[in-house]
């Protein structure tokens, strides 16, 4: 990938991105609820909004090029033990050019230094191995299985659970920026 990437707040503007992007394969699961129209991209956007007001958790847009490529977010902050859940996904056109994987590495040292978080955790479907492989690449640690923890239909999926530290070893590859409000 030889563009740096920008994790930047979602704009009004963006909704039809959005749009775009959750209307593709497996993106469904991406939302509380269904983003079907731009009113509902921004009802979306309005509720990362309210999260990063609360200080609860934090959503970016993923740029490259000037174009969105995905979304990388933190969330579930948790004061107490100072962690937080990662979560990520890019939209169709940037898959397999690790765009995923620098964006949770950014999201990773934006987290620790920005919020003073120690602990990041992510999961993800035990079928998905591009994920898996994201978040190795991005510094997460393998840790676990949650057997049965998501159901999607009538279908219950495990979930491989990994975790990143603010001690662990910063992954090779670099990061991109974080322009915030």
């Amino acid at each position: 990938m030889g563009e740096t990437l920008t994790l930047r707040p979602w704009l009004d503007e963006d909704a039809a991105a959005l749009v775009t992007a959750f209307a593709g394969v497996g993106m469904a699961s991406q939302a509380g609820r269904p983003v079907h129209t731009e009113d509902d991209a921004r009802q979306w956007m309005t509720g990362w909004d309210r999260a990063a007001e609360e200080g609860s958790g934090f959503a970016f847009a993923v740029e490259r090029g000037g174009e969105v490529v995905g979304n990388v977010a933190v969330a579930a902050i948790e004061r107490r033990h100072d962690t937080g859940w990662v979560s990520y996904w890019t939209t169709a056109r940037a898959r397999g050019q690790g765009v995923a994987t620098m964006a949770a590495a950014t999201m990773a040292e934006w987290a620790f230094g920005r919020l003073g978080l120690f602990r990041l955790e992510l999961g993800h479907r035990g079928d998905n191995q591009v994920s898996c492989r994201v978040a190795a690449a991005a510094g997460f640690r393998f840790e676990g299985l949650e057997r049965s923890k998501l159901r999607y239909g009538d279908v219950r999926y495990d979930v491989e659970l990994h975790a990143r530290l603010a001690t662990d070893p910063r992954p090779p590859g670099g990061t991109g920026t974080v322009v915030e409000v």
